[in-house]
């Protein structure tokens, strides 16, 4: 698998982007503010992320999605695990991560890779979504906060 950043983001590169944040509108108030990196299996785009710098020695991993027909092979982990040795290549001293409380794989990951929760976004998803978001059967209301010191 390869890994690198994206100048511009491509419609097949949205797809996946929208696999992780069902709004366009939302990607695109942040992708163009932060650093954009795409997975290629045998040249297939595979998978996608976006880390965005938050405040001084801060950056935000925003956006991680793997296509479908990868999911369940790694590739999720793998680019995490890119994500953070990207970050202390940037310099960034902490790296955090959000996640819906209905995204149950995603966060057993997030912690499997070495983040902690540090708190609640009480509401988040119904404040900033237009529609209802349901995962594994629950609705997706708050974001679950994590990070990780580098």
């Amino acid at each position: 698998m390869n890994i690198e950043r994206l100048h511009s983001i491509s419609p097949d590169a949205m797809d996946l982007l929208l696999l992780a944040d069902p709004s366009e509108e939302v990607i695109h108030s942040y992708v163009h503010r932060g650093f954009c990196y795409a997975a290629y299996l045998n040249e297939s785009l595979t998978g996608i992320y976006v880390l965005l710098p938050t405040r001084p020695q801060t950056i935000e991993l925003v956006n991680i999605a793997v296509d479908d027909k990868c999911q369940g092979q790694g590739i999720g982990k793998k680019l995490v695990l890119h994500a953070i040795e990207e970050s202390r290549k940037l310099h960034y001293h902490t790296i955090e991560i959000g996640t819906g409380n209905s995204s149950l794989p995603q966060l057993g990951l997030y912690q499997k890779c070495g983040f902690r929760i540090t708190g609640i976004d009480h509401d988040f998803f119904t404040r900033h979504y237009s529609e209802p978001i349901f995962e594994n059967g629950i609705q997706c209301r708050d974001m679950i906060r994590l990070s990780m010191d580098l």
